[in-house]
């Protein structure tokens, strides 16, 4: 029987805390990166302009470094918006919090990229075919858009999830009570790295191949009625 010195407990609790940030993240960053996606599709140039240079910043900083940009910036940011209406309590950003906008702006930069591709996949009849019917714009999107998309850029956004998940390792730095700073504490108290570093990894396994086999039932249901050469 594995001896976890007690921290058994603690490190699930870290699991169901990795689990929230992942998911959370992951609503996150489908909107901005459909929001994104139809903005650099759109013939509106300020629009391009600003999701062209979302995706850059955020692309080109380190995901630790955004992490940490927020958590230590947002309470600045926020306190000297919240002065000019008059308010000098002081406000704070939490690390979940922290994790989930970092992360979620992260995962939202990749997915428009993805969602761009599977866009501009949909073949220009289906947009005809709608007009023609006389559907609304946002009926079109939900109803003959969206569904389409959401099949091709599915792979795409199952391997993105796939990195956010590990990702989330990284919030443990602002003191995030994940998988990686359960670990971090028990490390501390037993002095058995190997051992808690490992146990660390094969949930984080564990996890991936749970989120791999959801990402492929996915895909299957999402392939349903297609004809295959």
């Amino acid at each position: 029987m594995l001896d976890l010195h007690g921290f058994g407990d603690q490190l699930l609790q870290g699991a169901s805390i990795t689990i929230q940030l992942a998911l959370s993240s992951l609503a996150v960053g489908l909107i901005l990166g459909l929001l994104g996606a139809s903005a650099k599709l759109s013939n509106i140039k300020p629009l391009q302009w600003i999701a062209n240079f979302y995706t850059t910043i955020i692309r080109g900083v380190p995901e630790l470094l955004t992490v940490l940009i927020i958590y230590f910036g947002a309470t600045t940011v926020l306190m000297s918006i919240a002065s000019v209406f008059g308010y000098d309590e002081y406000i704070e950003i939490g690390p979940f919090a922290a994790g989930v906008t970092a992360l979620g702006l992260t995962f939202g930069a990749y997915a428009t990229e993805v969602f761009r591709g599977a866009l501009q996949a949909i073949p220009k009849g289906q947009h005809e075919a709608a007009i023609v019917l006389g559907m609304h714009p946002r009926r079109k999107f939900f109803r003959i858009i969206l569904p389409q998309v959401w099949r091709v850029a599915l792979p795409g956004i199952g391997n993105l999830f796939l990195v956010l998940l590990k990702d989330t390792a990284l919030v443990s730095v602002v003191g995030l009570e994940d998988i990686m700073r359960k670990a971090n504490v028990a490390v501390s108290n037993t002095k058995e790295p190997f051992l808690f570093y490992l146990v660390a990894a094969f949930m984080y396994l564990a996890l991936t191949i749970v989120s791999m086999a959801v990402v492929h039932y996915l895909e299957k249901r999402a392939s349903r009625g297609l004809t295959r050469g």
